[in-house]
């Protein structure tokens, strides 16, 4: 019974040292970008895997291989892209109402959608169609150098709109965000 004992507090100790791990220290490191239009707050939080191999320090084509076209990618890495917003906003003319979402793409080569995902919380690659708010389209453009690692930022327009960019590699994403009238 005292083994027992033993094994099952080494076990929880592991488990709640496990959950404490510094997320700073893991081969994509979390990463956020927050606009703040007329006093209301959004915040999309997510991790920034690097083009090289975290293993091996290869190179990685990014787009058409490691994130292939067509089909749902995770828009990071680790715990799934979140975004959280104090406002009801219109993303690209459709309209998101204030709360909190999970963030997907759909990546091709000829344009990107930007999914709105109503399930929240859950790990990156656990996502589920029923659950999708919206998706929405987004233009995609060749960088002019290469985006290392994986970025999402907000470029602020005017008080009341920004544009959401994605980028990585030679790509950038991106899609209008403005306070719904």
């Amino acid at each position: 019974m005292r083994k027992l004992s033993i094994a099952l507090f080494v076990l929880l100790a592991f488990t709640l040292a496990a959950a404490q791990q510094d997320k700073s220290k893991r081969p994509s490191p979390p990463g956020t970008a927050e606009v703040t239009l007329s006093g209301k707050k959004i915040t999309v939080d997510y991790s920034r895997p690097k083009i090289a191999d975290p293993k091996t320090g290869t190179p990685r084509k990014i787009f058409g291989g490691l994130v292939p076209y067509g089909q749902v990618w995770r828009t990071g890495a680790n715990d799934a892209t979140s975004l959280k917003t104090d406002a009801d906003l219109d993303i690209g003319g459709t309209k998101v109402p204030a709360g909190s979402y999970t963030v997907f793409t759909l990546p091709s080569e000829s344009g990107w959608k930007l999914i709105i995902n109503k399930q929240t919380g859950e790990w990156g690659t656990k996502y589920d169609e029923k659950q999708d708010f919206a998706r929405i389209p987004m233009k995609a453009e060749k960088t002019s150098k290469t985006v290392d690692p994986f970025t999402i930022s907000f470029d602020k327009k005017s008080e009341t709109e920004a544009a959401l960019h994605l980028a990585w590699e030679n790509t950038d994403a991106s899609v209008s965000v403005r306070l719904k009238k």
